[in-house]
């Protein structure tokens, strides 16, 4: 019987039961979005990489600072008088939508108020993704980005008011729904059977039946959005590569899959937040969507070698600078990331521009139509929508990079983390979970014939799951226990599917299967993996419990109870 909970009282470790808070939920802090500071600044594209570094230096406090005293002299008729109080000058919506995104001066309405940002715009924290709103209402926007519900953020944007709605305009009061852009109107349509854990932005799981097979269904692939999925024309996408001194070449889609050898890899993608739910049960309460274990996938990748693109562009692979130790990556939709320029030149690193997922074009939610995939690397370096790269000798400045997908000490809160402290995550640590454990019984055709397989010939128990490690590192054992971690058994390693496993390492998963007889076991099952580092997972959550729940990676479990066949 599968059971997907770590809840079974036999699977918790015993001194864990009189954790303080060992069953409380902060759900209050459980959101889809980066519970980051609002702190990443701006790139200067024009700028090369050094000039460039005292933007991405910037912390929160100067932001907003800057925001303040920089704020511009607004353009705008004076307040009319009437009756001796100052009426504020009135903006009709037609107008405001006339300051939109091609507009030489960029406004938006929050609430009733009327803002010209168009000097904000280059000091915007989120980068471009605020052109999304110009010429309309932000409200629906920061109803995405909580982060910007706060006092600092409101008295910098107080700094742009020129005036109010046209009350003539209004409903109610209020600016009407029509005049709302819903920026989840080109999300797909997606398979009822992910496990959904927020709808918009659109977060879920694989199931079950995903997870148990070495390649994932693109169609039950584990989906996470920061965002909304962008529209994106593939017959006029471009990729443009800017190079440290500034200069960029650009690319269409054409261009890469025409000049550039096509390659495939098998690689396996992981949230940073896989199995946060279990560090949530186990230990304390963590920030951020409670993932099962669905939140990893296993995919043929085919594209183009990001080092064959980067030469190309004039980057010198071969004779790498001192100063060029990043590679920066940004999405159509906003969301940036880097990785070591190490690993992006490295001819065994297998990173690639990818256009094809599973030997068919990339679905919308996972990029389409080009992505960047890193193998061995924690999933939020493979930037979807892949539309800019640029080599700098700094990392990216996204709040995705900086301000979230860190680790912090089991002592250390959100509100006290200093996060220029921590690296940014990029390999992942060895990992295991169990996704199927089934009653087998000899009357069953196809059960007898796995039990054949075993030797056993009464009724038993199969036990299956993946196990993975980051960099490339290959499994060499995965240990089993029926017992709750007192005794273990090696469970068998499952070769891939024939001709699967493509790849100059063990980018992807090792699926494996334990089979015994039903008197052996107990009330709880438990796996661990270990790599050819001989790197293993820890037995308890809370010597690795940090506040975003980021790498779950202790022992598995999963409550068994026996029924009648």
């Amino acid at each position: 019987m599968l059971r997907r909970t770590l809840s079974h009282p036999a699977c918790r470790p015993r001194q864990l039961y009189k954790t303080p808070g060992f069953f409380k939920h902060d759900l209050g802090r459980q959101s889809s979005l980066s519970p980051s500071l609002y702190s990443t600044v701006p790139t200067c594209k024009n700028l090369p990489s050094n000039k460039r570094r005292v933007f991405g230096a910037s912390l929160s406090l100067f932001t907003f600072a800057a925001a303040v005293i920089y704020a511009p002299t607004v353009q705008a008729e004076a307040p009319t008088e009437h009756d001796g109080h100052f009426q504020p000058t009135t903006f009709r919506l037609d107008d405001v939508r006339k300051h939109g995104r091609n507009a030489e001066e960029k406004w938006i309405t929050k609430g009733n108020k009327v803002y010209n940002i168009t000097d904000w715009i280059p000091g915007h924290p989120g980068g471009e993704v605020i052109l999304r709103a110009v010429g309309g209402p932000v409200d629906q926007y920061w109803n995405i980005f909580t982060i910007h519900k706060k006092q600092d953020v409101y008295d910098i944007l107080d700094t742009f008011y020129i005036g109010e709605v046209d009350p003539r305009d209004l409903v109610d009061g209020r600016v009407p729904v029509e005049h709302v852009d819903d920026p989840f109107k080109n999300d797909p349509k997606r398979d009822d059977r992910l496990i959904v854990h927020s709808a918009r932005p659109f977060n879920a799981e694989t199931p079950a039946e995903g997870l148990n097979a070495y390649i994932t269904p693109d169609d039950l692939f584990y989906v996470r959005q920061h965002m909304w999925v962008p529209d994106v024309d593939e017959a006029k996408h471009k990729l443009v590569v800017e190079l440290a001194d500034g200069e960029e070449k650009v690319y269409s889609l054409d261009d890469i899959k025409r000049n550039f050898k096509e390659v495939t890899v098998t690689a396996t993608l992981q949230c940073s937040g896989n199995r946060r739910k279990h560090m949530t049960e186990e230990s304390r309460s963590t920030n951020g969507l409670q993932w099962d274990a669905g939140a990893i996938s296993n995919a043929k990748w085919t594209g183009v070698r990001l080092r064959d693109v980067l030469k190309d562009a004039g980057v010198p692979i071969d004779d790498l600078p001192q100063d060029i130790k990043h590679v920066q990556f940004v999405g159509a939709e906003a969301y940036g990331a880097s990785i070591p320029a190490a690993k992006a030149i490295d001819p065994l690193g297998d990173v690639l521009l990818v256009y094809k997922m599973n030997e068919k074009p990339l679905a919308l939610d996972h990029g389409h139509p080009l992505r960047l995939v890193v193998p061995g690397t924690v999933a939020a370096r493979s930037v979807k929508w892949l539309n800019r790269i640029r080599v700098s000798d700094e990392e990216s400045p996204s709040q995705w990079q900086r301000r979230d997908y860190k680790c912090f000490g089991p002592n250390v809160a959100a509100g006290t983390a200093d996060w220029d402290s921590a690296p940014a995550i990029q390999e992942t640590p060895v990992q295991s979970a169990i996704t199927s454990l089934r009653d087998i019984t000899p009357h069953s055709p196809r059960d007898g014939k796995l039990l054949q397989v075993y030797g056993l010939e009464e009724d038993s128990i199969a036990v299956e799951g993946y196990s993975f490690a980051g960099g490339g590192r290959a499994i060499i054992r995965v240990d089993v226990s029926a017992d709750g971690g007192r005794s273990w058994q090696q469970a068998e390693l499952l070769p891939p599917e024939d001709g699967a496993a493509k790849g100059a390492k063990a980018w992807a998963w090792t699926r494996w299967r334990w089979v015994l007889p039903r008197a052996q076991a107990g009330r709880c099952f438990v796996v661990k993996a270990v790599d050819e580092a001989y790197n293993t997972q820890a037995g308890e959550y809370e010597a690795n419990y940090n506040f975003r729940g980021n790498l779950t990676s202790s022992w598995h479990r999963m409550g068994y109870r026996a029924k009648v066949l």
